[in-house]
């Protein structure tokens, strides 16, 4: 055997030589000392929601938003006015709280031919996206027609994005699922857990090579909310991909609305309430659960609605 073989041998043998004598064994001529322990588990504290999770403790956390019959965010409700429902089984809630806090938000704008009167009035109108940003808030903007290009990735500066809003013109069919594609996978790099998609649009896809259901499915599993303003109509395929993430879909029936309806869904994405339990069936088994909140209206009030995610699956940690 070689010397040289041999030597590989004896550290392929002796589990930790090498890092003793990196710590400095007697005899060796070293830095400081190290001393190595085994990592540190951390653990959930009930009643005080956590991105952290124990191995053997599993805490969904289901965000929820309320509004009134005017669309106006409510954050003044109690624990006991909501019921969680997984799969039909209700669960215990152990931790609550309301939160605002700030959103990686991505913006996709439609620029297809028939927005072409509407360009102007609409870039006008999102200029109030931020002027209710807070700490943290970080954007992208997404352009899309016949195809989808990202104009800006993440910044922080509003005004980066409100300049760029400003060359945008309109022309070609709608690709609004390949927008949302890559507005999803853009997301993946956000640094806020509240992550959510707000589209500008006046129509149903037209142009995509993604499907309905393949776009469902990403934006679940992304835990990416979406948002829409929608020209004139409501969209069937965004009103759907929106109640399904616990976003929502208003509708400005002309130019002159939209400010009002821009300024009412930027309240809304950036707070909600944040309920937690613990699930009866804890099962890591990949498979999806339906997520069920029921709010029981207080009295003298009327018209309360609550938008939550519909569902997770079982191999994820909700948030």
């Amino acid at each position: 055997m070689s010397l040289r073989l041999f030597v590989v041998v004896c550290i392929l043998l002796i589990p930790g030589w090498l890092p003793r004598l990196r710590a400095g064994e007697p005899g060796q001529d070293s830095g400081p000392e190290i001393s190595i322990t085994p990592r540190e588990t951390k653990a959930i504290a009930i009643g005080r929601p956590s991105s952290t999770l124990r191995a053997d403790v599993k805490l969904v956390l289901v965000p929820v938003t309320v509004t009134d019959a005017l669309d106006r965010p409510v954050n003044n409700l109690s624990k006991e006015r909501f019921r969680v429902l997984e799969d039909g089984v209700e669960q215990k809630i152990t931790s609550f709280l309301w939160e605002e806090g700030p959103v990686s938000l991505g913006l996709l704008f439609d620029s297809s031919a028939s927005m072409k009167n509407r360009i102007e009035a609409s870039v006008s109108a999102l200029k109030y996206v931020f002027q209710t940003t807070l700490p943290g808030d970080e954007f992208l903007l997404i352009q899309f027609s016949d195809d989808v290009r990202l104009l800006s990735g993440f910044t922080t500066e509003p005004e980066d994005i409100e300049r760029r809003l400003g060359y945008i013109q309109a022309s070609g069919w709608t690709a609004l699922l390949d927008a949302i594609a890559l507005g999803t996978n853009q997301l993946r790099a956000a640094t806020n857990p509240r992550k959510v998609l707000l589209i500008l649009s006046d129509g149903n896809d037209n142009n995509s090579r993604f499907t309905a259901s393949e776009i469902r499915n990403r934006v679940v599993e992304a835990d990416v909310r979406i948002y829409a303003i929608a020209l004139s109509y409501r969209p069937r395929l965004l009103q759907r991909l929106a109640e399904e993430t616990g976003g929502k879909v208003l509708v400005a029936q002309n130019m002159n609305e939209l400010p009002e309806v821009v300024r009412k869904l930027s309240a809304e994405i950036r707070s909600h309430y944040l309920i937690g339990y613990s699930p009866v069936k804890d099962v890591s088994d990949g498979k999806y659960r339906k997520l069920t909140v029921e709010l029981l209206q207080p009295t003298g009030s009327s018209g309360l609605r609550a938008s939550w995610r519909r569902g997770y699956y079982a191999d994820e940690w909700i948030r």
